[in-house]
């Protein structure tokens, strides 16, 4: 039975390790140009550590991450960056802003239900 047990959470954290491998980068204007130049999928996210809602957005965002190498996610920490918030027309965190390369595709706020998201940054892919 401990057998089972060990196995069940060694596997586990084996599958959260490996949707964390592949984490959001902090948001900069360079890294964003790169990947326009690029003609990336990109996905902002604007997020702050103490929103439920963007911790249910993260598992699928990260999923999408892991399935397809080429989205680029940049995160924006809805606290701390007040100017980005204002260049991007942002008023909540939990906003997501999807572009294919330069050009905005698609934007949500509030979001959480898995398809819903899924769906969103498909459209930048």
């Amino acid at each position: 039975m401990s057998r089972i047990i060990f196995t069940t959470l060694l596997a586990a954290s084996l599958v959260v390790l490996t949707v964390s491998a592949q984490a959001a980068q902090p948001f900069t204007p360079e890294r964003l140009a790169e990947a326009q130049r690029a003609d990336h999928g990109i996905v902002i996210d604007v997020t702050a550590p103490w929103c439920p809602t963007c911790k249910a957005q993260r598992p699928v965002i990260a999923g999408l991450e892991n399935d397809h190498p080429q989205l680029v996610v940049l995160e924006i920490d809805f606290d701390t960056s007040k100017d980005l918030l204002k260049k991007f027309g942002v008023q909540y965190q939990s906003t997501l802003i999807v572009f294919k390369g330069s050009k905005e595709v698609g934007r949500s706020t509030g979001v959480s239900d898995p398809v819903a998201v899924t769906d969103l940054i498909k459209k930048a892919l």
